[in-house]
């Protein structure tokens, strides 16, 4: 189906009211038949010749994917990685891939997944202690945040140290605390399930190297779009510090004490590097580096009213920090491209999605769950989740509302309610600032 003109979308009223009739005539998306044998943790050089059609039949195909015409740039060649996508996050559009279905290995970036299906579960306040049993089964060499036994911790700190610190042993916590390991992958799987993202299968819910669990490029893209909906998703993926309470030890005195230590976003693109800047309009989401899967990202920034996802997986060129300045060429070339390219395919919904006025599960104040304290997803003090942005009433930095939606809540239209089913646009996304 031809994508809409992308003048006609110059402001979400005037989006929705387009695309809520296009809804009623969009095709079901397919998928390829499941492979015969069991995913692989260690997928050859060469992508299948036969891929997954959900969201579109050339995103099954093997090789570059993109519709290149007179006033569309020319895809950046720099780009290694062994699969890659750019979406349009509101719209749903694809406008390129590479081997957007090839199942790999998915490393942390599967952490999307594990905070999409948990974070509604408990409130952010809600505290627990942790025992030797919370951290079993942590696989050697995994990234940690520095949980110690018998302290006690809010739900809060164990999110700050998923998203920030891609800590296996605050998974491993809220895991436990989501009746184990193997519960929360069951809760997992069937999640990614309804979500259509049907290459992904889960073995490990902190995304450490297992054999048979894989993802792709579309699915993650899936996965963050899903988990931006919600208000505490994309305060954490977008906070670049915090603080992290410590060990309690005792001081010269005698007397227990318990500080915190600061945190910083292993996101380079959200928290720089030597050699990678801190990219404009970056708001998350989620890295990944594992021996078996590699360096894998996603991404989501805006710029110009647009807003864009970016997929990047195993880059197999060499160099310290390759994902990230892959992700961010092909950022470039999206908001360059964005209104000038047909898209090759789309951000399928999850098959719950209903004709609605409003987010799936979400409340009417636009939230999806994870605060469950009625902070509305405010973040708690030490937090800084955008850089340069005034300072709350709290003494926490602030978080901009961008797309101007105002609450936070989908639009709804005169005459009828928006179809999901067919465009799932990012309310009040963060914006970032450019920072010097």
């Amino acid at each position: 189906m031809p994508a809409p003109k992308k003048t006609a979308r110059r402001s979400l009223l005037v989006a929705s009211a387009v695309l809520s009739s296009l809804a009623l005539a969009a095709p079901a998306a397919v998928a390829a038949p499941k492979p015969s044998t069991s995913p692989s943790a260690s997928p050859s050089a060469t992508p299948p010749a036969s891929m997954s059609t959900v969201g579109g039949a050339r995103l099954g195909q093997p090789g570059t994917q993109v519709n290149l015409a007179s006033g569309v740039p020319v895809l950046p060649k720099d780009v290694s990685a062994r699969s890659w996508i750019v979406a349009d996050a509101e719209t749903g559009d694809v406008l390129a891939a590479h081997n957007a279905h090839w199942r790999l290995a998915p490393a942390s970036t599967l952490k999307m997944l594990f905070a999409d299906t948990l974070l509604p579960k408990w409130p952010r306040t809600a505290k627990h202690t942790v025992v030797p049993t919370d951290l079993a089964g942590i696989g050697p060499g995994s990234s940690m945040v520095g949980i110690k036994e018998e302290e006690t911790y809010t739900v809060h700190d164990l999110w700050l140290g998923v998203f920030l610190r891609s800590g296996n042993d605050a998974v491993h916590v809220l895991s436990a605390m989501n009746k184990g390991v193997e519960n929360t992958v069951r809760e997992m799987n069937e999640h990614a399930e309804e979500l259509q993202a049907l290459d992904t299968h889960v073995v490990s819910p902190d995304g450490y190297d297992a054999e048979g669990q894989v993802s792709s490029a579309y699915d993650l893209t899936l996965i963050a779009r899903s988990g931006m909906q919600k208000k505490d998703f994309r305060e954490y993926a977008s906070t670049v510090t915090a603080k992290f309470p410590g060990e309690t030890k005792k001081d010269k005195k005698g007397k227990k004490v318990r500080k915190s230590f600061e945190i910083q976003n292993t996101n380079r693109l959200l928290a720089g590097d030597a050699d990678v800047p801190v990219y404009e309009g970056i708001a998350g989401v989620k890295n990944g580096n594992t021996t078996n899967a590699g360096a894998t990202f996603t991404g989501v920034a805006e710029r110009g009213g647009k807003v864009l996802l970016v997929t990047v997986m195993n880059p197999e060129k060499d160099g310290h920090n390759e994902v990230y300045k892959e992700t961010a060429r092909l950022f470039d070339w999206g908001f360059k491209a964005a209104g000038k390219v047909q898209p090759v395919g789309e951000l399928v919904p999850p098959k719950g999605a209903q004709p609605a006025g409003g987010q799936p599960g979400a409340n009417p104040s636009g939230e999806a769950g994870g605060s469950g304290d009625g902070s509305g997803g405010t973040s708690g003090a030490g937090a800084k989740p955008v850089a340069g942005a005034p300072a709350a009433a709290d003494g926490s930095s602030g978080i901009e509302v961008a797309l101007g939606v105002t609450g936070g809540a989908l639009v709804l239209l005169a005459g009828g309610a928006f179809l999901v089913n067919r465009r799932w646009p990012l309310p009040d996304l963060v914006r970032r600032r450019t920072r010097p």
